[in-house]
């Protein structure tokens, strides 16, 4: 990694514990300038401290490199707009933004309430937004335009059945991730996620043992890969890291179709659907029983 960020400023939310800070220390070990974003709340999201932030900041100095840090909510346009001031201090750029800060409020979902809903949306999928916006407004007026990452999780595509407000704000990054990387294309600006499977804080408290799993060491370098200039024609992608793999998701597509002559009636989508267009089975639904029948039998399950 070393020299691949080189010149470069780069704001990496998040970036206080866990992936976020891995994130920021290879950044920094790569040479870029790095802002680092980070809340320093605890995981329930009470006592916020920008003492993370600066342990982090310390470190990137006593190794050689160059960092400042911003705290604060970052699901404010302000605190956005705030990372953006940082870095532009530098040397009037950013090149790039890595999006990871992120909560968890798990819950049953006939059990959760409004405001559970409300914080894990605003903080993953706002949370990438503000950022996005006040960096891509930046990003498409300066040379060499600048490189976009968010995080995302499997539950995107797979579902999780304590965790729908998470599902939901991961889904929605990576449509935002499409919607970007459309957009953004034309003024040089890509963006791309990454699906990390790793220890944190937050994967602490899975209620299962899952089969790949990694360190936020792992993740990393993916990110300082899609910052560099080395990925300059890669957009619009979703890659899941977790230890030594790498793999990229599929692009969403139709996959069977029918039609008929006019308007279809219900009865004849009943008796047409099962065997010409079907179903697709929820990947996740036989783990979900394995689970729940291991749960019964009084031993771990695996995910």
């Amino acid at each position: 990694m070393a020299g691949m960020l080189d010149g470069k400023v780069v704001a990496v939310t998040g970036a206080g514990r866990g992936i976020g800070r891995a994130v920021a220390l290879d950044c920094a070990k790569a040479g870029a300038t790095v802002v680092v974003a980070d809340y320093g709340v605890s995981m329930d999201g009470s006592a916020p401290s920008s003492e993370p932030a600066e342990e982090v900041v310390a470190e990137i100095k006593a190794a050689g490199g160059n960092a400042v840090a911003v705290a604060g909510d970052i699901s404010t346009m302000d605190n956005a707009e705030a990372v953006m001031k940082a870095a532009l201090s530098f040397n009037g750029r950013i090149d790039g933004v890595v999006c990871v800060a992120g909560i968890l409020r798990e819950r049953m979902l006939f059990n959760m309430e409004e405001s559970e809903w409300d914080d894990v949306i605003r903080v993953h999928l706002r949370g990438t937004f503000t950022m996005y916006r006040q960096a891509s407004a930046i990003m498409r007026k300066q040379e060499g335009g600048g490189s976009l990452v968010a995080f995302t999780s499997g539950v995107w595509a797979l579902g999780s059945v304590s965790q729908p407000n998470y599902a939901a704000a991961k889904g929605g990054i990576v449509s935002f991730n499409y919607a970007a990387a459309l957009s953004l294309a034309r003024y040089g600006v890509r963006s791309n996620v990454i699906a990390p499977v790793a220890r944190t804080r937050m994967s602490a408290n899975v209620p299962s043992s899952l089969k790949e799993i990694g360190d936020a060491e792992d993740v990393s370098p993916m990110a300082v890969y899609l910052l560099s200039d080395q990925s300059k024609n890669v957009t619009g992608q979703v890659y899941t890291v977790v230890g030594n793999k790498i793999a990229v998701w599929a692009q969403p597509k139709e996959v069977r179709s029918m039609y008929t002559n006019g308007r279809w009636s219900p009865e004849e989508i009943a008796e047409h659907l099962e065997s010409t267009v079907g179903v697709e089975e929820l990947p996740f639904m036989a783990t979900i029983e394995a689970q729940r029948a291991a749960a019964a039998a009084g031993t771990k399950p695996n995910a």
